[in-house]
C-alpha cells in the first residue's frame, strides 16, 4: 500500500501519473503541491515533472515530489513512446488543434506503401525544427508568444533521436503512429513533417505518451486520486 504521509512524501516518490488533456504539466504539478502544502500548512514543497507534456497531449508524466526532485535531470533524459494520431491534408500553424486549419492539401496520392516508405527519413539521429508555438525561448520570449502576436520567427533545426515509427492504422485522412524517441523530440513537427514528406499536409489531432523509460502508462494513478490519499494521510481535522 503506498505510504501518504508527510515523511514518506519529503523522504521522495516518483509517481506515474496520466496528464488529463488539456491541463498543462505545471497543472499537474500544481494541483499536487497545492494537496500537500494545504494538508500540512506548509509555505513550500518541492514538486516537479520530468518533462512536459503539450495541453492537447494526455498519458505519463513522470512527477518528483521532495528528494525526489533531485532525479529530474536523469529522468528527463530518457527514452519516451507515443501514440500519435495524424490528420493528413491539412495544417495548422501550432501543428496541432489548438489553431484552426490554414491550408489543405490533396490526399488522393496517399497510400500506406508510400508512407511506410517516407519514415525512415525521420528514423535515427536527425535534425527537427520545433513548432513556433512551443515554450522554447528566443531573445528571452517564448515563441508561442511571438507567434501569438503574428511576428515573424526563424527557428534553428536542434538534432533529435528517433528509435522507430510504426504504422498502427491509416484510414483515409487518419494516420495513427507510434513512435520511439528521445530527448527533446517534437512529435507535432513530426506529423507535420510527415505531411510535407507525402506532399501533402499534417497535424496532430491526439497525442498520448505511453512510456518513459521503464515506466509505463500502465498503472498510473490519475491526478484526483493522489490529492485525495495525501489529505487521507495528513493530520485529523480539528473536531467542531
Amino acid at each position: 500500500m503506498e505510504d501518504w504521509s508527510i515523511d514518506a512524501l519529503r523522504e521522495g516518490k516518483v509517481l506515474a501519473v496520466n496528464k488529463p488533456l488539456d491541463w498543462t504539466s505545471f497543472d499537474v504539478v500544481n494541483k499536487i503541491k497545492f494537496a500537500i502544502r494545504k494538508t500540512h500548512k506548509m509555505k513550500k514543497f518541492k514538486v516537479g515533472h520530468a518533462g512536459t507534456l503539450d495541453p492537447k497531449a494526455t498519458g505519463l508524466l513522470i512527477v518528483c515530489i521532495g528528494r525526489a526532485t533531485k532525479t529530474i535531470p536523469e529522468l528527463m533524459g530518457s527514452s519516451k513512446r507515443y501514440t500519435a494520431t495524424i490528420k493528413l491534408g491539412a495544417t495548422t500553424p501550432s501543428y496541432d488543434t489548438e489553431t484552426e486549419e490554414d491550408k489543405q492539401f490533396p490526399i488522393e496520392h496517399i497510400t500506406r506503401e508510400a508512407i511506410e516508405a517516407i519514415l525512415p527519413q525521420f528514423t535515427g539521429d536527425i535534425m527537427q525544427v520545433p513548432p513556433v508555438f512551443s515554450a522554447l525561448k528566443k531573445d528571452g520570449k517564448r515563441l508561442y508568444e511571438m507567434a501569438r502576436k503574428g511576428q515573424e520567427v526563424e527557428i534553428s533545426a536542434r538534432p533529435v533521436t528517433i528509435h522507430s515509427i510504426e504504422v498502427v492504422r491509416f484510414e483515409k485522412d487518419e494516420l495513427v503512429i507510434d513512435v520511439h524517441c528521445g530527448k527533446g523530440t517534437y512529435i507535432r513537427s513530426l506529423a507535420n513533417d510527415i505531411g510535407a514528406a507525402l506532399q501533402s499536409g499534417g497535424y496532430l489531432t491526439g497525442l498520448i505518451r505511453t512510456a518513459i523509460g521503464e515506466r509505463t502508462l500502465e498503472g498510473a494513478f490519475e491526478v484526483e486520486p493522489i490529492c485525495a490519499s495525501i489529505r487521507a494521510a495528513g493530520p485529523p481535522l480539528p473536531e467542531e
